[in-house]
Order: C-alpha cells, then structure tokens, then sequence
C-alpha cells in the first residue's frame, strides 16, 4: 500500500493532494479510507504542489461590440460542444512573461483548444480557438463564453465564430465568478505545474502541451466529474 501511494505521487509529478490520491489508490484495488491515505502521506513527506502566482491580462477599455451574457454561471451543458469558455492569463519565464490562453468545454472541463505566445494580441485566443473548432468540428450553435476583454471582443476574433456558427456570450463587468470554471482551471494549472519560472516562452509552451495532453486530459481525476479525468468522462457521454 506504501509503495503504491509513492508510485501514484510520482506517476502524477506530485500534482495530487489526499482526496485524489486516495480515489487514484481506491481505483488501483486498494480498500482505504482518505484517513489513512492522509497519515501515510504525513509518514512518507507526501504534499501536494503548492500555488504558484500568476498575472491575469485582459482589458475590457475598448470601442467594440459586448455580447449579451448567455450563461449566467450555468456551467453544466447537458453534452460535449454546446458550452465552451475561454481565458488568457500569464506566465513567469526568465526572459518576461510568456502569455497562455484556453478554451475548455464545459461539460467534461476538457482543454480543447490552446496556445502560448509571447504578446497579448488576438492572435494568442484565435490559435486556440482554431485548435479546438479543428479537434472538435462542432455544429452550429456551440456557445462559446469568454470576458469582455479587447482580444475576444475584436473583429478577428468574432468573424471566426461567426463563420463557425458559434454564439458569443460574454462576462459581467469585472465579475471573474461568470467565467469561474477557467479561472478554476488556472488555478490547478498554478499549483500542478513543475518549477517557479521556465527559461522561455518556447520551454514554457512545451511544458503547458505536456500538462495538458498528456495529464490533464486523459488523466488528471476531477472532483466535479465523479472523480473521472476529462477524456473518460466524454466517453460515457451520451450524444
């Protein structure tokens, strides 16, 4: 049992805390409470990542069009492509700040869709959108939910989701709460991820592709999801 709880933690880069180590240990045929899972971390010096700070950059000063608030913090689409939400935030590298934005299907919390740059222009959002309508090829009328800032709301951005037939909906001023399952996703992304700053923003890109595709994904347990990474939860999905 020790040696199974060590092997989890290092399978996961210590990216998991107790209540996930213990479902990931339940699933793996172990009969354990969280209880136990916890002392054996305490014994062994098992502690999940702590939460690295990182800079949120959009600015919603701009002359252009605000779509209407479609979701209203319903964030549970009934199936995958009816909701998507995306964000932008920062990332610390030892030659400035590298730029990350996302787009997340709401109803399995799966990264459908991102890009690292190195500036905030609108190219940084329309390379993840355009990774994620070539992944996922929805049909029309897909929401896609993001804040009010100058890069979603530019003319670039908006003509791609119309030719799409997506739907723009945008935040509240100010109110981080109406796009929170991005700002939850950030804040996983801040805790889980390897070392406090990356040489570049290229070394940075690597870093977040490996998190991403190759964790959080296919693997990474959600408590939202009954416990289920984002791709296993899709697959039971009923379309």
């Amino acid at each position: 049992m020790q040696h199974a709880l060590r092997v989890v933690h290092a399978e996961t880069r210590g990216r998991y805390g107790s209540p996930r180590l213990h479902q990931a240990i339940r699933a793996r045929g172990f009969a354990v409470s969280r209880k136990r899972v916890i002392r054996l971390m305490r014994a062994d010096g098992l502690a999940a990542r702590r939460r690295r700070r990182f800079r949120v950059t959009t600015d919603g000063r701009h002359s252009h069009r605000i779509a209407r608030n479609l979701v209203r913090r319903q964030f549970r689409p009934p199936c995958p492509n009816r909701l998507w939400a995306a964000d932008i935030t920062a990332l610390p590298t030892a030659t400035g700040w590298a730029y990350l934005a996302v787009v997340l299907d709401l109803y399995s919390r799966a990264v459908v869709g991102w890009a690292v740059r190195p500036t905030l222009q609108t190219d940084l959002p329309l390379a993840a959108l355009h990774l994620a309508l070539g992944r996922r090829q929805p049909a029309p009328g897909l929401v896609h939910h993001s804040d009010r800032g100058v890069q979603y709301a530019s003319g670039d951005y908006q003509r791609v989701l119309a030719a799409h037939g997506v739907i723009a909906s945008m935040s509240r001023r100010g109110d981080c709460w109406d796009n929170a399952v991005v700002e939850s996703f950030f804040s996983t992304l801040k805790q889980e991820l390897d070392g406090t700053a990356w040489a570049n923003e290229p070394a940075a890109a690597h870093a977040i592709g490996d998190y991403i595709d190759r964790f959080y994904n296919p693997q990474r347990l959600h408590s939202t999801l009954g416990y289920q990474s984002p791709a296993a939860f899709e697959a039971r999905a009923v379309v």
